[in-house]
């Protein structure tokens, strides 16, 4: 079975039985039994891989692996070099330290489709966008990194998990396509 690339459109569980009324997988994806391999938070968007092997499935998703994910990620406020410094060192975020990731400032991706609804903006709060890279990923993570150095996340786009990235793999959120899973490791 090959692997099963997503982009997760914003407000979308990363589950396929319903809940509340929310949109899940289920009204993108009509495979039968494939399963994510790790997730997303309701509020983010972007790739997302899918598969019904469960061994791909553990190495993809298990921290163990070190399969690299990247993040846009458009803050409240202007990333300055401290404050990008605090996010790549060890972040001691309360329950957990995080590990040393890559953090810079980037400008806006031009080629980022506009979220709906779009994200609240205040007149006089400027955004700043970075590109997280991190090894690991707790549960919100980057929102509580972005936090704790004083840049609250608007919006949070995963582009890339390990070799595969929506630059490489261009999908609109709610498109999927197909992947050799040996495409990961490329």
């Amino acid at each position: 079975m090959p692997l099963i690339l997503f982009n997760k459109p914003f407000q979308v569980l990363c589950q396929f039985s319903a809940q509340d009324g929310k949109a899940t997988l289920a009204d993108y994806l009509t495979i039968p039994n494939i399963y994510p391999a790790g997730r997303l938070d309701y509020d983010s968007e972007g790739l997302m891989l899918l598969t019904d092997d469960g061994k791909l499935q553990h190495a993809i998703a298990h921290p163990d692996h070190k399969e690299g994910k990247t993040y846009l990620v458009q803050v409240e406020g202007v990333a300055d070099a401290a404050a990008l410094a605090r996010l790549q060192a060890p972040l001691d975020l309360g329950d957990f330290v995080t590990q040393p990731c890559k953090a810079v400032r980037i400008a806006e991706p031009e080629w980022l489709w506009p979220r709906n609804p779009p994200i609240r903006q205040r007149a006089d709060q400027p955004t700043s966008w970075l590109a997280i890279t991190l090894q690991e990923g707790k549960n919100r993570q980057v929102r509580r990194m972005t936090a704790a150095v004083g840049l609250p996340t608007l919006r949070l786009v995963r582009t890339a998990i390990g070799g595969i990235s929506l630059a490489t793999h261009p999908l609109m959120p709610g498109e999927w396509m197909a992947v050799a899973p040996q495409d990961l490791r490329s």
